[in-house]
Protein backbone atom coordinates (compact mmCIF):
# COMPACT_ATOMS: atom_id res chain seq x y z
CA UNK A 1 0.00 0.00 0.00
CA UNK A 2 1.23 3.21 -0.77
CA UNK A 3 1.72 6.12 1.39
CA UNK A 4 -1.33 8.24 0.18
CA UNK A 5 -3.66 5.02 0.86
CA UNK A 6 -2.07 4.21 4.04
CA UNK A 7 -3.31 8.02 5.05
CA UNK A 8 -6.41 7.93 3.46
CA UNK A 9 -7.93 4.13 4.63
CA UNK A 10 -7.54 5.70 8.40
CA UNK A 11 -10.32 8.20 7.48
CA UNK A 12 -12.58 5.44 5.66
CA UNK A 13 -12.34 6.91 2.15
CA UNK A 14 -14.95 6.25 -0.40
CA UNK A 15 -13.65 3.83 -2.89
CA UNK A 16 -14.15 4.19 -6.14
CA UNK A 17 -16.35 1.19 -7.92
CA UNK A 18 -18.24 2.69 -10.59
CA UNK A 19 -17.05 3.69 -13.70
CA UNK A 20 -15.28 6.91 -14.58
CA UNK A 21 -17.40 9.29 -16.38
CA UNK A 22 -13.98 11.67 -17.19
CA UNK A 23 -10.69 9.89 -17.52
CA UNK A 24 -7.24 10.98 -16.67
CA UNK A 25 -6.39 11.03 -20.13
CA UNK A 26 -9.18 13.86 -20.77
CA UNK A 27 -7.78 15.97 -18.14
CA UNK A 28 -4.51 15.83 -18.73
CA UNK A 29 -5.54 17.48 -22.22
CA UNK A 30 -7.77 20.04 -21.18
CA UNK A 31 -5.08 21.54 -18.50
CA UNK A 32 -1.92 20.89 -21.35
CA UNK A 33 0.00 18.36 -18.76
CA UNK A 34 0.33 15.18 -17.29
CA UNK A 35 -0.45 14.71 -13.69
CA UNK A 36 1.78 13.00 -11.30
CA UNK A 37 1.43 9.43 -11.03
CA UNK A 38 0.47 9.85 -6.64
CA UNK A 39 -2.48 12.20 -7.69
CA UNK A 40 -4.07 9.71 -10.63
CA UNK A 41 -3.22 6.80 -8.47
CA UNK A 42 -5.78 8.80 -5.81
CA UNK A 43 -8.29 9.39 -8.26
CA UNK A 44 -8.42 5.95 -9.62
CA UNK A 45 -8.92 4.46 -6.46
CA UNK A 46 -11.00 6.78 -4.51
CA UNK A 47 -13.94 9.31 -5.03
CA UNK A 48 -13.96 12.51 -3.73
CA UNK A 49 -12.55 13.08 -0.02
CA UNK A 50 -13.78 15.14 2.90
CA UNK A 51 -11.95 14.68 6.15
CA UNK A 52 -9.66 16.68 8.58
CA UNK A 53 -6.42 15.18 8.55
CA UNK A 54 -3.90 16.41 11.33
CA UNK A 55 -5.22 19.93 12.01
CA UNK A 56 -6.76 21.01 8.72
CA UNK A 57 -9.92 19.84 6.52
CA UNK A 58 -9.48 18.70 3.36
CA UNK A 59 -11.96 18.53 0.65
CA UNK A 60 -10.27 16.40 -2.67
CA UNK A 61 -12.46 16.91 -5.75
CA UNK A 62 -13.58 13.74 -7.58
CA UNK A 63 -12.14 12.99 -10.63
CA UNK A 64 -15.75 13.38 -12.45
CA UNK A 65 -15.40 17.20 -10.99
CA UNK A 66 -12.32 18.21 -11.73
CA UNK A 67 -12.71 19.78 -14.77
CA UNK A 68 -16.08 21.31 -14.29
CA UNK A 69 -14.53 23.02 -10.91
CA UNK A 70 -11.54 24.72 -12.51
CA UNK A 71 -13.74 26.07 -14.94
CA UNK A 72 -16.22 27.41 -12.67
CA UNK A 73 -13.90 28.91 -9.92
CA UNK A 74 -11.31 29.90 -12.86
CA UNK A 75 -8.69 28.23 -11.76
CA UNK A 76 -6.93 26.88 -15.06
CA UNK A 77 -7.87 30.76 -16.96
CA UNK A 78 -5.74 32.23 -13.79
CA UNK A 79 -3.38 30.10 -13.15
CA UNK A 80 -1.18 28.46 -16.30
CA UNK A 81 -0.17 25.31 -15.13
CA UNK A 82 -1.97 24.58 -12.19
CA UNK A 83 -4.97 22.34 -11.71
CA UNK A 84 -7.69 22.69 -8.29
CA UNK A 85 -8.13 19.61 -6.90
CA UNK A 86 -10.13 20.35 -3.85
CA UNK A 87 -10.77 23.13 -0.84
CA UNK A 88 -10.40 23.83 2.85
CA UNK A 89 -14.02 24.81 2.70
CA UNK A 90 -12.81 28.19 4.15
CA UNK A 91 -12.31 30.37 0.86
CA UNK A 92 -9.19 28.76 -0.56
CA UNK A 93 -8.48 25.97 -2.95
CA UNK A 94 -5.95 23.13 -2.57
CA UNK A 95 -4.18 23.13 -6.27
CA UNK A 96 -1.10 21.28 -7.77
CA UNK A 97 1.44 23.18 -9.63
CA UNK A 98 3.44 22.39 -12.23
CA UNK A 99 7.28 24.24 -11.83
CA UNK A 100 9.44 24.24 -14.60
CA UNK A 101 11.12 21.47 -13.90
CA UNK A 102 8.22 19.63 -14.15
CA UNK A 103 7.85 18.92 -10.71
CA UNK A 104 5.03 19.38 -8.20
CA UNK A 105 4.22 21.24 -5.71
CA UNK A 106 0.71 20.85 -3.80
CA UNK A 107 -0.16 24.68 -3.14
CA UNK A 108 -3.10 26.62 -1.05
CA UNK A 109 -4.46 29.78 -2.49
CA UNK A 110 -7.72 31.90 -2.22
CA UNK A 111 -10.37 31.60 -4.78
CA UNK A 112 -10.60 35.58 -4.93
CA UNK A 113 -7.23 36.45 -5.62
CA UNK A 114 -5.82 35.52 -8.62
CA UNK A 115 -2.34 36.05 -8.33
CA UNK A 116 -0.19 32.80 -7.72
CA UNK A 117 2.03 35.24 -5.18
CA UNK A 118 -0.36 34.00 -3.07
CA UNK A 119 0.02 30.57 -3.41
CA UNK A 120 1.56 29.13 -0.40
CA UNK A 121 3.12 25.57 -0.96
CA UNK A 122 1.56 22.90 1.53
CA UNK A 123 3.34 20.15 0.03
CA UNK A 124 6.08 18.98 -2.15
CA UNK A 125 4.02 16.36 -3.54
CA UNK A 126 0.53 14.95 -3.43
CA UNK A 127 1.90 12.56 -1.50
CA UNK A 128 3.97 14.99 0.89
CA UNK A 129 1.16 17.08 1.10
CA UNK A 130 -0.75 14.29 2.86
CA UNK A 131 2.12 13.47 5.06
CA UNK A 132 2.51 16.69 6.15
CA UNK A 133 -1.24 16.56 6.97
CA UNK A 134 -0.90 13.66 8.90
CA UNK A 135 1.84 15.02 11.09
CA UNK A 136 -0.27 17.90 12.10
CA UNK A 137 1.71 20.57 9.93
CA UNK A 138 -0.66 23.61 9.41
CA UNK A 139 -1.03 25.16 6.49
CA UNK A 140 0.40 28.40 8.05
CA UNK A 141 2.94 28.53 10.41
Amino acid sequence: MNPVEEILNKYSPSPRTEPLTTSIEAIEEAIGFVLPEDYKKYLLNFKGFEHEIGEEYIHLWDINELIENNEDYLITNNFPFTIGIGDDRGGEFIALERLENKEFRVVLSPFLDTDPQFHVEIGESFSDFLIRLENGKKWID
